[in-house]
């Protein structure tokens, strides 16, 4: 990890300390990405079937998997492994649901009635890569909200194996947050089935979840196509940044920078601290751990591009942080919770010694689709209120008209909206005339 002294850096300098790895969006990519979705819009499933066998590598005779293939991934699974599926499910739907957007109601003036309703999605699209590791946990985050929001139709798609089955993990969560169909789909023809249909896979409204260079950039391409679909959030490799003091134990804070360091080798890591004896401390450590890691090759890629910088203070600190605006934030400081009301952009944040960023990845009960790459700057995580639209309703009584109608019908004018100013001067003069007050 390459270090840094934040104060002897200029302006252009420090730009580039805070820079991330650049995303993979070549023009054979964006070519590439455009033929796939072309082909699955012309030729739908047998498409879907043709890039399966090509990129997966597995002959295959149906897309959509059977009850049966549920029902013999729950028997191959450990009881360990369900169990822990089952308590992270109800983690994850405890503060979902605990958190979910609420319809309002509020007389903003007598007579004057303003609503927000709540509505779901009606079919949503989840993407669970299965690439390097298959990853349950990702469907557990998309599913429950989908579920509590009250999505009609939740269609989710996941790489098949060699053998043609998905991941029994993934089959499992699936069917334990009640997702409604799964398809053994992968990468950006996934993206493409899901965001404009084919004849087995239902067209949704929006499109959910993580993915290689090929998925992300698939779904930017259907989310600016009117007759293509919405996404959660722009996204880009998994980040960490780190702010530590002197008292922070050097193996926790190594431990959590790798536990992203492994994702995958586009990953970037930060720690940010003022103290330049446990910067050293941590840089031994990530070299000590990573060195037993199994995925060491991968975390060494990560680290090349990662950062150890020292700052003057811990007000610097987050100061370096906000400008970051990292997907994960763990502060392991002491009293770490006087210091959240620097955070100005995260996507998420860890408070103290004892939470490491993993329990957010699994089972604390938030939700692990975050803004990267920066857009915690302007985007939120994935949450109920991702799977909904929110809907403002008013309604107004006579009176209600006759308080507020002056105020509208005289903004309307100064817009110079005509036909906006009379909706309103009409109303109030037919209310004159009911009233038997001359208008002459």
């Amino acid at each position: 990890m390459k270090r840094l002294a934040w104060n002897d850096l200029d302006g252009p300098a420090r730009d580039a300390a805070l820079a991330r790895p650049v995303q993979a969006c070549t023009a054979d990519l964006r070519e590439g990405v455009q033929r796939i979705i072309a082909e699955v819009r012309r030729h739908g499933d047998a498409a879907l079937l043709r890039f399966t066998a090509s990129y997966d590598r597995c002959e295959l005779d149906r897309l959509e998997v059977a009850q049966a293939e549920f029902d013999e991934a729950e028997a191959a699974l450990e009881p360990a492994l369900k169990a822990a599926i089952r308590e992270a499910a109800g983690r994850i739907e405890l503060f979902h649901r605990t958190a979910a957007p609420r319809p309002v109601a509020v007389d903003t003036a007598p007579g004057v009635r303003v609503e927000r309703v709540l509505r779901p999605v009606a079919c949503v699209g989840l993407y669970v890569p299965a690439g390097s590791a298959p990853l349950p946990s990702t469907a557990l985050m998309l599913g429950v909200p989908a579920r509590i929001a009250g999505c009609a139709e939740v269609v989710l798609c996941s790489p098949a194996r060699a053998d043609g089955r998905c991941d029994p993990a993934v089959l499992y969560a699936a069917r334990v947050v009640g997702v409604h169909r799964v398809f053994k789909l992968g990468g950006a023809q996934a993206i493409a089935a899901m965001a404009y249909g084919t004849a087995s896979v239902p067209r949704c409204d929006k499109l959910f979840g993580p993915g290689n260079a090929w998925v992300t950039e698939a779904k930017l391409q259907v989310s600016t196509d009117p007759q293509g679909a919405a996404i959660d959030m722009p996204a880009g490799p998994s980040e960490v940044l780190v702010v530590a003091d002197a008292q922070a134990a050097p193996a926790f804070v190594a431990a959590d920078l790798l536990s992203q360091a492994e994702h995958g080798p586009d990953s970037q890591v930060l720690l940010v601290s003022p103290s330049a004896g446990l910067i050293d401390a941590v840089a031994a450590e990530v070299e000590r751990q990573c060195a037993a890691l199994p995925r060491s090759g991968i975390a060494r890629e990560a680290l090349a591009h990662s950062r150890l910088i020292e700052v003057d203070s811990l007000e610097q600190a987050l100061e370096v942080s906000n400008r970051y605006a990292p997907e994960h934030l763990i502060l392991q400081v002491a009293e770490p919770r006087t210091w959240l009301a620097r955070v100005e952009s995260a996507g998420s944040v860890f408070l103290g010694a004892w939470t490491p960023e993993s329990v957010g990845d699994y089972a604390s009960g938030s939700n692990h689709v975050l803004p990267t790459y920066g857009y915690a700057r302007s985007h939120s995580g994935v949450s109920v209120a991702s799977f909904q639209k929110q809907i403002s309703v008013q309604e107004l009584t006579p009176a209600g008209l006759r308080a507020i109608g002056p105020c509208t019908a005289t903004l309307a004018a100064a817009e110079q909206l005509e036909a906006h100013r009379r909706a309103v001067t009409l109303r109030l003069a037919a209310l004159d005339e009911r009233a038997g007050v001359s208008v002459a």
